[in-house]
């Protein structure tokens, strides 16, 4: 193998390796996003869950 084809093996293998971290960090920017995206899907629940409690306290002190 001369030193140009190794000089190239080395330059695929480098690309290769790039594009493959590349994937690997588009697909934790999607995990990452993914919860939190769930995490304030949760927090708006919570929160409504939290509203219908006081709604239902606030009820329930106005009819004694």
């Amino acid at each position: 193998m001369d030193s140009n084809s190794a000089s190239y093996n080395a330059g695929q293998a480098k690309g290769q390796a790039q594009e493959k971290a590349s994937g690997m960090m588009d697909q934790a920017k999607n995990a990452a996003q993914s919860a939190q995206e769930s995490m304030q899907e949760t927090g708006q629940q919570m929160q409504a869950k939290a509203q219908g409690a006081v709604d239902a306290v606030k009820d329930s002190t106005n009819k004694s």
